[in-house]
Order: structure tokens, then sequence, then C-alpha cells
């Protein structure tokens, strides 16, 4: 769960303020046109008959718009910037905001823009032994994707892409996803494809930087995901489904500024990790509904790859539903891997070794994560209000607020809240 670090205190590339002014730009341009859109439709409807008036007025759709606002908060002592020791402190804030846009009855655009803001008290030992007062980052990213009803057919085809962008990363995606359901709607099959070109600006560990060992063969990394799944309602009350996924990664899989030390001598050196990387994970979902007011979501997930480690993650929510618009969802996640096959802690690493890593996220661990979530959305919504001279309305749909607290047996801890603001404009 550790998050990737780079060097403070530079000024912004172009193309992060470019993103980042898009990240909170682009998605609130579009809703004053489709809002446009809207009050046209309504000023022609108000001259026609009553009744295709209204049948006008129900096939608009709204636009959904939430904020989901995130905070994380982390500390251990096992940190791969200074070979697998020291802290491993950090804060993360995050934002995002999701619009769909329903283009007609059958098609919506989906705009997802997020942005980081995290300090890591391990940020400064990329320069430093010693760590100073934490330093502070951020991160870019921004999703658009087209998703196409077919009724006739059953079926449903989506395509998307996007990017992101850190001091020493970036990114950028395409995908696709098509599914299908049977004539009744209690089975559905699907395919999802997602490719992702990664680029490393590579940052070094300053000892290590004007010295041979900060050599890489490539800062380029490519990612194919395949996913298969599958859903069906067994009956009123049960409902299964099963997703498997192939990834194939590609290129620089090591972190340039995760050192290692060895028996042998005190220089470290970077991390070495295979050039390529198979991954399997299988999951198991079952949702029961006890009755109107409990509901039971189960699942269960087998992980295994070519670096030799191999997962099993199960967790169980259960949301109560005290009234109509009113309820509460306790959660439970248990996870527990077996190391990679070249993971090994503070200078116990042999020279003689082709790979060697001291990342903590690659050793034998187990981890429990738990906590609560509130749900409230009232049947007309929280509140309405309208823009300033404007006949769209803006309708307050719901709140979530989730807490979580998360523990690995390595000693690392963490604690998370997040919040789900959602609204609907017409």
């Amino acid at each position: 769960m550790q998050l990737k670090v780079g060097i403070t205190g530079k000024p912004k590339k172009w193309y992060e303020q470019f993103l980042l002014s898009l990240l909170f730009v682009l998605p609130f341009q579009i809703l004053p046109a489709f809002g446009q859109q809207t009050n046209q439709i309504d000023e022609k409807a108000d001259l026609k008959k009553p009744e295709t008036a209204f049948k006008e007025q129900d096939e608009k759709r709204e636009v959904d718009v939430n904020f989901l606002f995130n905070y994380y908060d982390q500390d251990g002592d096992h940190s791969a910037v200074t070979g697998g020791i020291g802290t491993e402190e950090l804060k993360d804030r995050a934002l995002k905001i999701i619009v769909n846009v329903p283009l007609d009855s059958v098609s919506t655009l989906n705009i997802n823009s997020h942005l980081n803001v995290y300090s890591s008290a391990s940020t400064d030992n990329i320069n430093d032994y010693v760590s100073s007062a934490s330093a502070e980052d951020l991160r870019i990213q921004m999703n658009i994707g087209y998703t196409r009803e077919t009724p006739e057919k059953n079926s449903t085809y989506s395509v998307n892409f996007g990017g992101s962008i850190e001091t020493d990363y970036i990114s950028a995606s395409v995908g696709g996803q098509w599914s299908k359901d049977s004539k009744d709607k209690n089975r559905s099959f699907g395919i999802r494809a997602h490719l992702y070109f990664d680029t490393w600006l590579p940052i070094f560990p300053d000892e290590l930087r004007r010295t041979s060992e900060a050599i890489i063969e490539t800062n380029k990394r490519r990612s194919y995901n395949l996913e298969l799944f599958s859903s069906q309602v067994i009956n009123k009350k049960l409902q299964v489904s099963i997703s498997s996924e192939l990834v194939y990664q590609k290129g620089l899989l090591s972190t340039p500024f995760h050192r290692v030390y060895f028996i042998e001598r005190d220089l470290p050196k970077i991390e070495k990790l295979p050039a390529e990387r198979w991954k399997l994970p299988l999951g198991f979902r079952v949702n029961y509904f006890i009755n109107d007011y409990v509901i039971t979501r189960l699942y269960y997930r087998f992980y295994s790859d070519n670096f030799g480690i191999q997962g099993h993650t199960a967790s169980i929510e259960t949301p109560l539903k005290l009234n109509n618009f009113f309820s509460i969802y306790p959660f439970y996640r248990f996870h527990t891997q077996t190391q990679a096959d070249f993971f090994k802690g503070f200078k116990r690493h042999s020279l003689n070794q082709k790979f060697y890593s001291s990342d903590y996220d690659l050793s034998a661990f187990n981890s429990n994560k738990v906590g609560i979530g509130i749900h409230y959305a009232p049947l007309w919504g929280i509140g309405r209000f309208k823009f300033p001279n404007k006949r769209r309305v803006t309708r307050f749909k719901s709140i979530d607020l989730r807490l979580a607290r998360y523990s690995r047996s390595d000693g690392l801890n963490a604690f998370l809240i997040s919040t789900d603001f959602a609204f609907a404009i017409k």
C-alpha cells in the first residue's frame, strides 16, 4: 500500500499545469452545454400538445455528478526508499470528480478526474539518509469514457481513454468493454480490456546518481489487462458473479529510487526486478438478500503471479437498512500472501543475485481491514437549488461516509476516511 514518491520543490511542468486545469475546468464546461440543450427542449415542448411534452420530459436524463474526498494516513518502519528500514509515514488527500452525462436515451459520456496531494517522510530520503519534514507531491489523473446500449440485442459496449502524471511518472491508457444480458436480465456475460503505456522520468538515490549503479535498460512499461466476467441471479435472494483476469506487464517494473543493501558492502544498489510479469486474479462474489433490511455481500479472490507470490483475499460487507433513506454497512477484509522469490530485508541480499528487492509490498504478510460506512439518501433528495439565472435544477441526492482501519503483520498501519456527495442536474 505504499505510494511512489518523487523529489519535491520543483516547479510544475507545463503538462502538469495543463492537466490540473482540465481536472476542474472540463467537467464543468460540459454541464452548461448540456443544460442549454435541455432548456431548448423545454421551450419547444411548451408549444406542443400536453401528452407530447410530458413524453419528452420523461425521456430526459439527469446529469450525475459525484464529489469524492479521501484522506489516507499510514505509518510503518519498512520503507523501500531506504532499503527496507525507516519510516513509511505518509498522508494522502484526494479529490475525485465523476460526471456522467446522458447524450441520448442509450449513450452516456463519463468524465473521471482525480487529484492526489500526498506527503511522505521517506521522500527526502531519496536525497538524504535522515528524514526531514514530510515533503509534498501530487498526482493528476483524468479518464473519459463513452457507453452505448443496444436494447434490441441486450448488449452494452464502452470505450475509454485517459492519463496520469506524477513528478517521475507519466501514464496513458485506453480500454473497452462489451457485455450482454439474457432476455430476462437474470444472467450477464462480458469482456473488458485495457492497455497502459507508462513512462518513468527516473529519479535515483542521491549517492548513486553519478555511479554505474544508476543505469536502467528502459524507462518504459507496458501493461495489458484482459478480464472475463459473468453474473447470475439464482433466485430472488441470491446472486453470484465470477471474474477472471490475465495481466501481462513488460518493461521497467522496479522503482528507480528504491534502495537495496547487500551483505558484502555498504553502498546500495537500486531495486532490480524481472522485465516481465504475469498476474492471474480469480474472483467470486455472492450477494444474499436476507430480508428487506439486511444484505450480505461476500467476496473471495485468489491471486498468483510469476514473481512467486500467491495470495488469498476474503471480505464481507453487511448493509443494514434502518429506514427508507438511511443505512449503515460494516465491512471486513482479510488478505494473506507469500513473498516474492527475490524479496529479502535490509542487508540480507547477496551480490550474486540476479534480482533483488526490499519492498515489503512483495514480502509475506497478513493484513486486516475493518470499517463502517453510512449511506443517507432520502427519496426526494437532501435538497434542491438552482444555478443563478438558470433554469437548471440541482438535486443533492445522497451522502456516503466511510471509515476504515488497516493493519499489516509487518507493522504497517493506516487509517482511511472517505466521503461521496452525489448530485443530479436536470
